[in-house]
């Protein structure tokens, strides 16, 4: 799979943001498949499975949304793994409390939905969702 995935345009893209190695970017790419395919941000990301269920019955609007969780696990569980690398420390050892991350624009996005009361989980998934291959202007 690796060795497929060097001679892959898209693969050298997705390895260009900071956090996403050989055998994450390759899982990402064989699972969108042609990301043509898919005309539009919001296809791609329920493809994912980390778009919000809408639970709500005339004026009843509910507050605990989960994600579908009905697009690939496998890509699901890709994009997981590549925010938590993203976000953490990239130092081995640490000199000060400082945090250094690998992405610091993803590391502020997510502090910011930390701060705002997320839990650990729900602010990844808003990272993944963050994380997107069909829209280029992100490319963190």
């Amino acid at each position: 799979m690796d060795a497929l995935a060097k001679h892959i345009e898209e693969c050298k893209i997705i390895r260009s943001i900071p956090g996403i190695g050989e055998k994450i970017a390759a899982t990402i790419i064989s699972e969108i498949g042609e990301i043509d395919r898919f005309n539009h941000p919001k296809k791609l990301v329920a493809f994912t499975g980390i778009d919000p269920s809408i639970f709500e019955s005339g004026t009843f609007k509910g507050t605990l949304n989960r994600i579908t969780k009905r697009g690939s696990s496998r890509l699901r569980q890709a994009l997981y793994m590549a925010v938590k690398c993203a976000i953490r420390d990239c130092r081995k050892m640490k000199t000060t409390d400082e945090i250094i991350p690998r992405n610091k624009r993803l590391r502020e996005f997510y502090d910011k939905k930390r701060k705002e009361g997320k839990p650990f989980n729900a602010a990844v998934i808003a990272c993944a969702m963050f994380i997107n291959p069909h829209q280029s202007h992100l490319q963190i």
